[in-house]
């Protein structure tokens, strides 16, 4: 089963500073003169989370995390738990981000268990699957892409709400995307794979994510099986950003 309303997720990375708060207030601006037709949320680097919620106050603007830590609480410097970035006000989290699976080599399991983590601090996971171009030249990347699914969603997600983003990993950044053919291929397999682990009844949104922007964005975000988009670099400026969230 799956939420009607598309989800349009913008991922800052490894960008901003409280000067960027001029491009939420540009988001809020918009959003104000004419109702959006998506649900948005913006994924800050941890440290503006707290000013970046200030910021948006009642605005239809979501705030989350581009990752976090498994446990609790605890001895691990340098890293942030869930419920910490709860704390700080995000609702949402990010996990199994290609750029964490192939730069910090962390596996399914791990991902599936900061999953359970997010779930227990009360944030909204969005949990990343793609294949390399190494994979999908070799023609694994369905048998890849749904393995990753069944390993990193945790059965703690039965009957609750969560979503996946399908990343190929050789699209981000690169300025290349699979055709919409591709992505709805991709998407189906996906959503196979998440009745198959957690039943017919799961409510999942599958959103696309790779080089997402405002040309390509109205053809990919019209392409069947496919729920939003994660955006990379476009969601970086407000103006590249509401193109993406008005071609809903």
């Amino acid at each position: 089963m799956k939420q009607s309303v598309k989800l349009i997720a913008g991922n800052w990375k490894m960008n901003g500073s409280a000067a960027s708060l001029a491009e939420i207030e540009a988001m809020k601006a918009d959003a104000a003169m004419s109702p959006w037709q998506a649900e948005v949320v913006v994924f800050p680097p941890a440290p503006l989370i707290d000013r970046v919620s200030r910021a948006v106050g009642t605005a239809p603007i979501g705030v989350g995390a581009q990752d976090c830590r498994a446990e609790a609480s605890g001895a691990f410097t340098g890293c942030v738990s869930a419920e910490i970035l709860h704390d700080a006000g995000a609702r949402w989290v990010i996990l199994g981000h290609s750029e964490r699976r192939h730069g910090l080599r962390e596996t399914d399991a791990v991902v599936a268990a900061k999953v359970e983590g997010a779930l227990r601090a009360g944030l909204h996971p969005i949990v990343c699957v793609g294949e390399t171009l190494e994979q999908r030249d070799a023609g694994q990347a369905e048998a890849v892409v749904a393995a990753q699914v069944t390993a990193s969603l945790p059965e703690a997600l039965s009957g609750r709400d969560f979503t996946l983003a399908y990343e190929p990993v050789w699209a981000i950044g690169s300025g290349r995307t699979p055709t919409t053919e591709e992505i709805a291929r991709m998407h189906a397999v996906i959503a196979d794979a998440v009745a198959a682990r957690l039943g017919e009844a799961a409510v999942a949104r599958i959103l696309y994510g790779g080089s997402v922007n405002p040309t390509n964005a109205p053809d990919i975000l019209a392409t069947p099986g496919v729920d939003g988009a994660l955006v990379g670099g476009a969601s970086l400026k407000a103006e590249d950003f509401l193109a993406i969230i008005r071609a809903v």
